[in-house]
């Protein structure tokens, strides 16, 4: 269930984009094609409002992200096509977050037409977008909300410029709906007969004025998916249903620990030689197989006897990781004089990075020459790394960005398509190259393990001082800001350290008004796959923060949700609160052994509150769930957010209850166990993300009446529910908990054997149907 209310221009603070000029370009052609500039004649950013000093208040990751975007912005293209439609290829990637939909609905809206009639489609690498072809930091519609809108205005003045010259009348008399332009005499002309007419000889310069929100019909209003039906019923094209000629499944025989390499290989030329097999051969990652199917790709790498070479972090457990933290952590300041203090310290597993989808890519490597196809975030950085694998000038290489299944920051890398284009290479022939589940988990990226130790200083009611100190396992942020210098820059030993620092200080937000202090970010250890996890740093940052400012509640005597309200720094902040301890009724009598939570997050220019409640009974912790663990039960949550402005309120909501889903995971149930220099976790049946008997019956996502241009939402949702999970729980026992998982112990399921490394497929399935 949603609650939501549109945007109201009226409101004080709204943001004066329907009052601005922007100059567009109507670029040379045979039919219409428009694009954006960004220079405004008039008007100025919204006003933050009341937020206390902090760094983020005045710049933070999403504005960072968004003004390197700004001087390629120019370089999208709206097209109008001879049959009314008109298409869009988008410089980001769709990876289930709903940004086609989004970006359709930006279009259709400027332009007076039907949101069917708008084709989103995904751009390919483009190197000349610099730091434009990022999908990441919940930044996309922020940085495309107005460059989308002045091309799609700038195509709709043109196409009433060429109706008014052909109906020999000013632009003033017309009007347009759904794709038509109508004198009002009963003459009209649709779109796509005017396309034509409207293209330019030469590339022009022109002023357009966008719409007010008070006029909006499209932008706001709740609006499902355009490629819903698609996806339900299988006609959606992912990378590996792409018929590209020739590429054969292959997959790759993996290490039994962490990185290993191939030493040797006993009978390479026998399992060439097994049914359907084509090819085998050693790649960087191990030995690559192409067969007619996948299969034998699976019979094939099960069969390979190979001698491994030690992996980067062999013989290395949970408790050598967290010794190594340890000795990395920064000390903390002096507490002010006469002040108490709140101390506790938090350890965080290692957690899956592994997407929904397989990891998987396409490659066809030939003498001179590359093509690629897989879901990138960062798809310029991956240009110029394949390149490099392969010897090849950048120019050489042409990247394709295919929709993707759900994410989690997973495809910020290209581990697939790199090992695609090496084996093409090898082998001289296309691939279809998929990661099996096991190789995901032990091999592929995960969020880091990390501790995080938080300090409140405080004179009673009156906090002087918030201090953070977060270390970790370095997190990869080789994929920069999306372009190959700031990427090569995050990889330069000494340099790396200065960009993670840079990234954390600008996407962590202190939320309360907490006095002085500060957040230090240490990280140590280069040996794992790492990668920026949904929301990067910010669940364990925030999950930190949440229980020691519950803690700090229960010492004064203060309510929870009170106290954080009094701290909280404006009334936006104030009013998310406000609405999930309303709807939620915050404060109600609940059974022995269950509780309720409640957090708070502001962050990218956006503000999510969680309330949840748990249930800790022993009955429910202690059911029996087959070679798993069932725990606590979250039973019911209610969230509200406000993100400014909500393109597409429905699409919001899911980005929600996906988050949610996300924190709901990180706080109970989703961890790696590191043994010897391997992950015991070998896929999603003993990868304990959030199952279906821990998903909340009631779940209520309030949508608040939101004004000016949109706020970061991809990845809002997974701290604050992670923090109000935690505390919901720490409530219900009356521990707070310190380990996340909270279930992360001894091993709920026997662990499947490294070598081979894809495990056999169970044979038991009929003994477990009821």
């Amino acid at each position: 269930m949603s609650r939501t209310a549109g945007p109201d221009a009226s409101e004080p603070g709204a943001h004066p984009v329907g009052r601005r000029r922007f100059i567009g370009y109507v670029l040379a052609g045979t039919t219409l094609v428009t694009a954006a500039g960004l220079l405004p004649a008039a008007g100025a950013a919204a006003e933050e409002g009341a937020r206390a000093a902090d760094l983020t208040d005045v710049v933070d990751l999403n504005d960072v992200m968004t003004l390197a975007a700004e001087p390629t912005a120019y370089l999208i293209r709206v097209e109008v096509h001879d049959d009314g439609t008109v298409s869009f290829a988008l410089p980001r990637a769709e990876v289930g977050q709903g940004i086609t939909t989004s970006t359709a609905m930006l279009i259709a809206e400027e332009m007076d037409l039907p949101v069917d009639r708008v084709r989103v489609t995904l751009a390919d690498a483009r190197p000349e977008l610099l730091f434009n072809q990022l999908t990441g930091g919940s930044n996309t519609t922020i940085s495309t909300y107005t460059p989308v809108r002045v091309a799609a205005a700038l195509a709709r003045r043109r196409l009433l410029e060429a109706a008014a010259a052909e109906l020999g009348t000013g632009i003033d008399g017309l009007t347009v709906r759904d794709g038509v332009v109508s004198d009002g005499s009963g003459r009209s002309r649709d779109f796509g007969s005017l396309a034509a007419a409207a293209a330019s000889a030469r590339t022009e310069r022109a002023e357009v004025r966008l719409k007010a929100p008070g006029d909006f019909t499209v932008i706001g209003a709740p609006r499902g998916r355009v490629d819903a039906l698609d996806a339900v019923t299988g006609r959606k094209k992912f990378a590996m249903d792409l018929d590209v000629p020739d590429a054969l499944p292959t997959m790759v025989c993996r290490a039994p620990t962490i990185n290993g390499t191939v030493g040797s290989v006993a009978n390479l030329e026998e399992v060439a030689r097994m049914p359907g097999v084509t090819d085998a051969g050693v790649v960087s990652t191990g030995v690559a197989v192409r067969a007619a199917t996948f299969g034998q790709c699976i019979d094939a790498v099960r069969a390979l006897d190979v001698s491994w070479e030690a992996g980067t972090v062999d013989g290395m457990s949970d408790d050598d990781v967290l010794r190594d933290l340890g000795r990395a952590e920064a000390p903390m300041l002096p507490r002010p004089p006469f002040s108490s203090t709140v101390d506790e310290k938090f350890t965080f597993h290692f957690r899956s990075n592994s997407a929904l989808e397989p990891n998987c890519a396409i490659a066809d490597v030939r003498p001179g020459s590359a093509e690629v196809w897989a879901g990138l975030k960062a798809p310029i950085v991956a240009r110029g790394a394949i390149a490099a694998r392969l010897g090849l000038p950048p120019g050489a290489v042409t990247v394709h960005v295919t929709e993707s299944g759900g994410s989690f920051g997973r495809k910020l890398f290209f581990d697939a398509a790199l090992e695609a284009a090496e084996a093409s290479r090898l082998f001289g022939k296309p691939v279809k190259l998929m990661w099996h589940r096991a190789d995901d988990t032990r091999q592929g990226r995960t969020q880091p393990m990390a501790t995080s130790r938080v300090r409140i200083s405080h004179i009673g009611d009156r906090v002087l001082r918030y201090d953070q100190r977060h270390t970790g396992v370095s997190t990869d942020l080789g994929h920069g800001f999306g372009d190959v210098i700031t990427a090569m820059a995050a990889e330069i030993p000494g340099l790396d350290g200065t960009f993670a620092q840079v990234f954390f200080q600008l996407s962590q937000a202190t939320s309360y008004d907490f006095g002085l202090g500060g957040r230090l970010l240490n990280e140590v250890g280069r040996g794992f796959n790492t990668g920026s996890m949904r929301n990067v740093y910010s669940p364990n940052v925030v999950c930190a923060r949440e229980l020691v400012v519950d803690r700090l509640a229960r010492e004064l005597g203060r309510d929870p949700y009170e106290f954080r309200r009094d701290h909280l720094k404006d009334e936006r902040s104030r009013a998310v609160l406000d609405k999930v301890a309303e709807v939620g009724a915050w404060g109600r009598e609940m059974p022995p052994d269950t509780a309720q939570g409640i957090a708070f997050m502001h962050e990218y220019k956006a503000d999510c509150a969680v309330l949840v409640e748990i249930d800790c009974r022993r009955e429910t912790v202690e059911r029996p769930v087959r070679n798993g663990v069932a725990g606590p039960r979250v039973t019911k949550v209610v969230l509200a957010v406000d993100v400014g402005l909500a393109v597409n309120p429905l699409g919001l909501e899911a980005q929600m209850q996906g988050g949610v889903m996300d924190g709901i995971a990180l706080a109970l149930t989703s961890g790696l166990h590191l043994e010897d220099g391997h992950f015991l976790e070998a896929s999603w049946d003993n990868y304990f993300y959030t199952r279906q008997w821990n998903v909340p019956p009631e779940f209520e996502v309030i949508v608040m009446p939101g004004t000016g241009e949109p706020g970061g939402a991809g990845e809002l949702a997974v701290a604050p529910a992670q923090a109000a999970v935690a505390c919901a729980y720490g409530r219900a026992t009356g521990t707070m908990p310190t380990t996340f998982p909270v279930n992360h112990g001894e091993p709920s399921f026997e662990p499947v054997p490294t070598v081979p490394p894809v495990p056999a497929p169970p044979a038991d399935g009929l003994d477990h149907v009821d």
